[in-house]
């Protein structure tokens, strides 16, 4: 009975550890080295999610989707400029005056 215990736990241990691997690698080099970048970058790809999903469900005009995509991409034009000068980093102050532009078309989603 002993032996059944010292199988499970270590199957047990075996597959936290395999977990915590997988999800220690889920992060790509890049995204390990420019999270700031990152975070503005996810939040455009949500943006332009959320665009597709209210223009199929008919809560946005071809327009105005066309309008806040536009917007999207000047922003991610922005994150590449910002990036460009600062070996491929954005600053803080950088990551928030983009973080408010993503709060402004955010909202004109949502209305």
């Amino acid at each position: 009975m002993n032996w059944k215990k010292t199988a499970i736990v270590g199957a047990f241990g075996a597959v936290l550890s395999l977990g915590t691997i997988a999800s220690a690698s889920a992060d790509t080099v890049w995204q390990r080295h420019h999270p700031r970048r990152e975070e503005v970058n996810n939040r455009l790809k949500n943006l332009n999610h959320r665009i597709n999903v209210e223009r199929r469900e008919g809560e946005l005009t071809a327009t105005q989707a066309r309008y806040l995509h536009s917007e999207d991409r000047v922003i991610r034009g922005q994150e590449r400029f910002d990036a460009h000068f600062n070996n491929g980093h954005i600053t803080r102050a950088e990551q928030r005056a983009l973080n408010q532009d993503e709060n402004g078309v955010s909202r004109q989603i949502g209305r």
